[in-house]
This record gives structure tokens, C-alpha cells and sequence, in this order.
């Protein structure tokens, strides 16, 4: 098996561990690696691995990695145009989309554009843009496979079944740190405290909107768009063992599930690897550790977050971008501490509230959105 691969925030938490399953296995080469503003560790990276093209989105940063790198033959570029660049290179069949944010969006539709498939692991890019992006994977003859765990397990499920014998989806939830919590116990949370997630290693923004479930009500739009299904046939479960990742119930009642480790290179390795399943050294899953595997309603009443993603999928056009616009400029404002954890909910329902969807909406009025909710928070915080 030969893989070239981009990756789109090599520096993240999943493009981290993209590199570990490269590692495994030579036959996967990066040929393209985008990071932020990591110039340390993409330097280490671009080292490692030899790509031919290494991008930061941060323009002085760049610079400084190209001076660093300028005793190999590694070429360096600069600013958001470089990612879009990295993610439709030359030669690459697959590229793994790790960024976080709506940021993700432009370079994966470029990518589609060129060809490439699609190991998906920007859920913005699928909450603002599905209708957009999953026309043109399928008009470019593009696969999008899922990199997130419980997408992945919902995929992995549905193997040798048809979509149409979908009755119910069921997407499984750790809970995050305050599982069980009263909204006046959850009134003095601080950023470290939402920052201990009780499973998962994740980055800032993923570990606070999973404490919050906003992660899992856009992993709920995602898998409307990944699965085509509706809203209505996704039901939330918690599952604080984390260890069934996600289930599929058919017509006929049974349950298919997918159960392993909670560790993310099992999820990777199969989008990278589809349809083939390759060896993997350690990860197992000992089933004797667990002594019981529970599952419990979401508490939508404190965790109210939920709801308004369910609302904004159900709206559709613009009301997801604009969920997830408000929720990105409250999550930064919260860590920045300049907001309270409560009012992250608060201010993104006060966004839905304030700002009319648009249906069908172009690329443009999309970001339109997102900068329309952002600037929204903004002002009602500042």
C-alpha cells in the first residue's frame, strides 16, 4: 500500500498522532505538513518526515521556519493561501484536514476540487459548509472518511449494511469533566478546570467544547452530512467509559457498535487506510479493566448547548456557521477570562437569537456568518 498524504495542522493533536501512524508504517509519506504557529515542532516534523512543502498559516512565523530550514531542500510558505496550497499539492491522494475552526473549510474544498480524498478531521468544515461539500464529493468522485472517533465507529458500523436500513444513529459522549453537574455547581468554572477531560487528550478548544457537549452537538450536524441522515435520527447517549465510540440501530432493531481504546491513531489508521485494516502494535482494548460500560441521557437542561446545535441543524443555511462562529469567540473569550463558562451557552443562543439564517448559503455567505456571530460575542462581552 502507497500513501501520500497532506496534513492540514500537523502540529494538533491529530496531526501528531497522523505522523505516529506514519511512522508505523513508511509506505504513508507526507508530502505537504500546515501548522499555525508551532514553528518549533513543525521544524522537527519537516526534519523527520522530508516533505516537499511546508506551510504556516502565520506569515513572521514562516519566515522564521524557512531561515531554519534553509539547509534542506524543504520549500517554506506563508499564510492562509499556503494551506490551501498544501491541501490540493501535487501527488497527494489523501489529506487529513487536523485544523480546527471554520479555518478548515477553504482548504478542504480546494482539496475536493483537486481530487484528493478526504480523511476528515475539521468537523467545522461539514457543520458551516455541508450542503457545499458534500456536492462536490460526490461531483469530483471524492471519499470523505472520518477521522473522529465516534464518526469512524459509525462508519466502521455500516460497513456491509445499506443507508437506507438506518433507523437510528446513536452518537456516544464521555460527559467531559462535569458530568452530573448543577448549573450553580458549574458557576465558578475556570479553564483549567474545564481543561481536565476525564478520557481524551485533545486541544484547548475541542477539551472546552466537550465539557460544554457544543463538540457533540456539531459532531451531531456532522454525521447528518457524513451519513445522510436527519437531526431526528441522532440520539446522544453518554458513555463515560468511552470505550463504545458509537453505535448503529437498523430497521430490524439490531445494534451494531464499534468498541476500542479511547485512543485516536485506530481511527487515523483507518481513514488512511480504508478499506484495508493493517496491523496495530499495542492499543489493545482489555475488556477486563471494565467491569461495566454505562449509558445515561444527556442533561440538556444545564448542558443546554446541545439543544441550540440540534436547533441549528434542523434550521440549516446559515445557523450552523453562525452556532459555531458564537461558539468559537466564546470559547477564546473564556480562556482569555473575560467570560464565565455558563455564558458561552448564553452568548451562543444570544447569537442564533440576533442573527437571521440564511438558507442555501454560498462559500461567502457563510463566512459572513461566522464573522457576523463573532463579532456578535464580541460586542455583547467586551
Amino acid at each position: 500500500m502507497e500513501k501520500n498524504i497532506s496534513i492540514l495542522g500537523s502540529t494538533g493533536s491529530i496531526g501528531t498522532q497522523t505522523l505516529e501512524v506514519a511512522r508505523m508504517y513508511p509506505n504513508i509519506r507526507p508530502l505537504a505538513l500546515t501548522a499555525n504557529s508551532n514553528v518549533d515542532l513543525l521544524e522537527k516534523q519537516a526534519r523527520e518526515f522530508r516533505p516537499r512543502l511546508v506551510c504556516m498559516a502565520d506569515e513572521d512565523r514562516a519566515r522564521d521556519l524557512k531561515a531554519r530550514l534553509a539547509d534542506t531542500d524543504i520549500e517554506v510558505d506563508g499564510g492562509e493561501e499556503s494551506v490551501i496550497r498544501a491541501a490540493a499539492i501535487d501527488g497527494a491522494d489523501t489529506v487529513v484536514t487536523a485544523v480546527v475552526g471554520i479555518a478548515g473549510l477553504a482548504p478542504t474544498i480546494e482539496a475536493i476540487k483537486a481530487g484528493k480524498n478526504i480523511a476528515l478531521a475539521n468537523k467545522e468544515t461539514l457543520v458551516t459548509g455541508g450542503h457545499i461539500v458534500t456536492r462536490l464529493a460526490r461531483e469530483n468522485n471524492v471519499k470523505l472518511l472520518p477521522v473522529d472517533s465516534e464518526h469512524s465507529a459509525i462508519f466502521q458500523s455500516m460497513q456491509g449494511f445499506r443507508r437506507s436500513q438506518i433507523k437510528r444513529i446513536l452518537l456516544t459522549a464521555s460527559g467531559g469533566p462535569f458530568f452530573g453537574k448543577s448549573r450553580a455547581e458549574l458557576e465558578g468554572v475556570t479553564p483549567a478546570d474545564a481543561l481536565k477531560h476525564p478520557n481524551w487528550n485533545m486541544g484547548a478548544k475541542v477539551t472546552i467544547d466537550s465539557s460544554t457537549l457544543v463538540n457533540k452537538g456539531l459532531e451531531v450536524i456532522e454525521a447528518k452530512w457524513l451519513f445522510d441522515v436527519d437531526i431526528d435520527q441522532i440520539k446522544v447517549l453518554i458513555h463515560r467509559q468511552s470505550i463504545i465510540h458509537s453505535m448503529v440501530e437498523y430497521n430490524d432493531n439490531g445494534v451494531i457498535a464499534q468498541l476500542g481504546a479511547p485512543d485516536m491513531k485506530l481511527p487515523i489508521q483507518y481513514a488512511l487506510t480504508y478499506p484495508d485494516r493493517l496491523v496495530m502494535a499495542g492499543n489493545e482494548l482489555d475488556f477486563t479493566k471494565y467491569g461495566s460500560l454505562t449509558f445515561d441521557e444527556p442533561d440538556t437542561d444545564v448542558f443546554y448547548a446541545l439543544e441550540l446545535a440540534r436547533r441549528a441543524g434542523k434550521t440549516g443555511g446559515t445557523a450552523p456557521a453562525v452556532f459555531n462562529g458564537a461558539d468559537e469567540a466564546a470559547v477564546e473569550l473564556f480562556l482569555k477570562g473575560k467570560l464565565t463558562y455558563l455564558g458561552i451557552s448564553e452568548a451562543i443562543a444570544a447569537a442564533m437569537d440576533g442573527i437571521k439564517a440564511v438558507g442555501e448559503p454560498s462559500i461567502d455567505e457563510i463566512f459572513d456568518a461566522d464573522r457576523a456571530a463573532k463579532e456578535f460575542v464580541y460586542k455583547r462581552v467586551m
